[in-house]
């Protein structure tokens, strides 16, 4: 650590020791947890975005960092230490990589020890994130294993809780790390610069995985920003669609999806469940990313594209080119090129698509219905590979020429049935469930089961299931503007703004009259706050 890194944090020692003595005080995260939907949220988020523009400007990051913490803490304070923890240990790591990086740069005979110390970083920075999310998993399989074998030991499970954002946290963490490891960007010497990096309320508990050339970029000039009236405006209605996408259309989808997948049905039912959960969990995350980029605007920070139109894809590849796209381009740059990516052989290619996919599904969940979901994507992926040529021989000489609109429509509806059958895994409870659904979507599909307005028996009536729909096609539309590159915000903010703020209000009545909320609503309910 350097002189003059030593002097900032000797400067500052006193300010952070009084955040972590109020950060003591709380109390359990069940009576004081905020997610976006919280009314503590609501309350929370103005306070700290006014703050922002008020407390001197050298300032603003360390009030982001307190403001970051005790968002997080909300939850529980451990959560705060374990995040604090990871925050130390690749803060140090990168400078030590730097120093190594020094080193070898004379005569390249020390790149071992750069290697070296990379390869003991990853371990300590992935060794919580396994322990909490996959040593239960992994000690089961090995006992089940054993127990088939008449081996008389098993290997003792642990009581442990999956602390919040820990998978997104720890991704963003080993990025910076390998950014620094291959020079695309320094360490940063301002060691709560970054741990605000990490700690930023926007995308600290689901993402979107920033990377260091972009948010880290902006936080260092946090002090130089300026109100603009229109980061706030744009910021504002990005949160309102962000709510109606989470309030008014996932959770009224959820009714009808949680009642299905809780018992058994007709494949029918299954196959309509199955499809509803696709875009359920779309407007789920996609709420939650929406949510996030609108927060961080208001106080002038742009967030990295999460979604982009992604049920409008012609094929499974597209598809996961604009779905979660902080999670994808992170698993492109740091898993599946340094794999060899597709440099190396046809073989090698398709290997390396299917170890990415595994290794996704294992990353959303510690459990084989995970895996299974995974291998599925990466299956699409190859068998569309290997077919290309005969589709471009067969179907392509088809449409060339004429109904080509109908053609891209096909690929669309065949690839959305795709991407929602892999789905049914991830949704389902377990992999038995998964199978059983399955065997009843193949074997027990009776149109016949709609009659006498059984649809309507999993908790919506006609009408609100009419209303789910009609959602259901205004998403679409909106998604077909930003597939033409027309963004619907934009739109707005270029008409005239009578028409623009009335559209805003009619918006934000939707969401306070049709939104799903309340006593019995758990503001915790964010899909992705699982993984």
């Amino acid at each position: 650590m350097g002189k003059q890194n030593y002097c900032i944090i000797k400067r500052q020692y006193g300010i952070i020791c009084c955040v972590v003595k109020t950060y003591c005080k709380m109390q359990s995260c069940e009576d004081n947890y905020m997610a976006f939907t919280s009314f503590d949220f609501l309350l929370f988020f103005p306070v700290v975005a006014l703050a922002y523009y008020i407390v001197p400007r050298r300032f603003r990051y360390l009030w982001l960092l307190f403001a970051g913490y005790y968002f997080y803490m909300s939850w529980s304070v451990k959560y705060g230490f374990l995040l604090l923890g990871i925050t130390v240990v690749t803060y140090c790591g990168a400078g030590a990589l730097s120093w190594c990086g020094r080193m070898a740069e004379p005569a390249g005979s020390a790149v071992w020890q750069k290697k070296l110390c990379m390869l003991l970083l990853a371990i300590l920075t992935f060794g919580a994130l396994f322990f909490y999310k996959y040593f239960n998993f992994l000690a089961g399989n090995v006992n089940a294993v054993w127990s088939r074998l008449h081996y008389g030991r098993t290997i003792p499970t642990a009581d442990l809780i999956l602390p919040l954002g820990i998978s997104f946290y720890t991704f963003q963490a080993f990025g910076y790390l390998m950014d620094v490891y291959r020079g695309k960007t320094q360490p940063e010497k301002n060691f709560f610069r970054y741990a605000l990096f990490l700690s930023f309320f926007p995308t600290l508990v689901s993402g979107p995985i920033e990377r260091s050339d972009n948010l880290l970029r902006q936080l260092r000039d946090a002090g130089q920003s300026v109100f603009r009236g229109e980061n706030v405006k744009k910021g504002l209605c990005l949160m309102l669609w962000g709510y109606f996408l989470k309030l008014v259309m996932a959770e009224r989808i959820a009714v009808f999806v949680n009642a299905v997948y809780g018992q058994e049905t007709d494949g029918v039912f299954v196959l309509l469940a199955m499809m509803l959960y696709g875009i359920q969990i779309y407007c789920d995350f996609a709420g939650y990313s929406t949510l996030a980029a609108g927060a961080a605007k208001v106080m002038g920070f742009s967030l990295v594209e999460n979604f982009r139109a992604p049920y409008l894809s012609f094929s499974v590849s597209e598809f996961w080119r604009k779905w979660h796209m902080s999670l994808t381009g992170w698993f492109r740059d740091y898993l599946y090129i340094p794999l060899g990516g597709s440099k190396k052989g046809r073989l090698r290619k398709y290997r390396n698509i299917m170890i990415v996919f595994l290794v996704s599904g294992l990353w959303h969940g510690a459990g084989w219905k995970y895996v299974i979901w995974g291998g599925l994507n990466g299956f699409y992926q190859v068998a569309g590979e290997l077919l290309k040529p005969l589709r471009e021989k067969t179907i392509g000489r088809v449409w060339r020429g004429r109904a080509a609109g109908l053609r891209k429509a096909g690929s669309c509806v065949c690839t959305f049935f795709l991407v929602d059958f892999a789905w049914l895994f991830f949704r389902a409870d377990s992999t038995g469930k998964a199978l059983g659904m399955c065997k009843r979507l193949l074997g027990g599909f009776h149109l016949s089961a709609l009659a006498g307005g059984a649809l309507f028996g999993f908790g919506l009536n006609q009408t609100e299931f009419a209303f789910m729909l009609l959602t259901i096609v205004l998403l679409f539309a909106v998604d077909l503007l930003h597939r033409s590159g027309r963004h619907v915000l934009e739109l707005v903010q270029a008409w005239h703004w009578v028409f623009g703020s009335c559209l805003c209000a009619a918006l934000l009545m939707t969401v306070l009259i049709f939104g799903i909320y309340g006593v019995n609503y758990d503001v915790g309910t964010f899909i992705y706050f699982a993984f």
